[in-house]
């Protein structure tokens, strides 16, 4: 799948997939029974933990010893422009609620941009034993119980009334509100709405053709460089409000039978505001 990309980036896609995979490991393997958390995001809900640092920590350091240069965008903390023009935008667990109770759904994501463009995303989902990857151009893959790599392509086109469109909830709780009521207005509308918890495995499972469609709003680049990439070399369109691209406001992603009247629907119903 590799061989006919371009160098650096078949480099930057096995230094992605090394890193998520340590990663990954640290997070299934260290996780203590008891999680000690090491702070709070935007309310009491939504937990960094420990594992959560220590993971972006292995991720950065590993990258930087390879490719000292390189700057860096994670929702940990870590931020430098570095002078080489490739960022890695990182979210080392995503999923984070779902890791503290214990629930599967959770991922390690690692983008590369170059110029500010992303051409490598990889998603490590390890308690499905799945990993997903992408390069800009030469399409969408993973690994997991099957043999080998699997290329990747999105559910044909359903109609929207049969289309399965999974959905993320903001903790803050004047935002979820407003999404509760989007999705209610949704609900008849569609075959059903999953809410799984992790936008990356959201956007792999859209990928992997597990899914129609997907929309959240308050995500930011780290949540979904990886997953975006992925989903798009995999025949899916992705956005945010009409004409634009996605961002805090709205990301959108779907089938193309799909994106358009569920990226109507939205701003209908007003998905973008409180």
């Amino acid at each position: 799948m590799t061989d006919a990309l371009d160098p650096l980036h078949t480099e930057l896609l096995t230094l992605a997939q090394e890193a998520a995979r340590r990663a990954g490991e640290l997070l299934r393997d260290g996780r203590p029974a008891d999680l000690a958390v090491a702070a709070t995001k935007s309310s009491p809900i939504d937990v960094v933990t420990e594992m959560d640092i220590a993971a972006e920590k292995l991720i950065t350091d590993l990258i930087s010893e390879h490719r000292p240069d390189d700057g860096f965008l994670g929702e940990e903390g870590a931020s430098t422009d570095g002078t080489s023009g490739v960022r890695w935008v990182i979210d080392p667990l995503d999923g984070t609620v779902n890791y503290l109770y214990g629930l599967p759904t959770w991922a390690v994501s690692i983008a590369a941009e170059q110029d500010g463009e992303p051409v490598v995303g990889v998603v490590a989902v390890p308690m499905r034993g799945e990993t997903f990857h992408a390069v800009r151009g030469g399409g969408a893959w993973a690994t997991g119980a099957w043999d080998g790599e699997r290329r990747l392509g999105c559910r044909p086109a359903a109609p929207l009334d049969q289309a399965l469109v999974s959905t993320g909830f903001n903790y803050v709780t004047a935002v979820r509100s407003h999404q509760a009521d989007v999705a209610q207005q949704l609900i008849p509308l569609l075959r059903d709405i999953r809410r799984g918890g992790s936008a990356a495995i959201d956007l792999c499972d859209l990928a992997a053709g597990r899914l129609d469609g997907y929309y959240e709003r308050g995500l930011n680049a780290w949540d979904l460089a990886a997953g975006d990439l992925i989903a798009r070399e995999a025949g899916a369109l992705t956005g945010g409000r009409p004409g634009e691209r996605p961002s805090r406001d709205l990301a959108v992603a779907a089938t193309p039978g799909v994106f358009e009247p569920l990226q109507r629907l939205l701003e209908d119903f007003g998905a973008w505001h409180d």
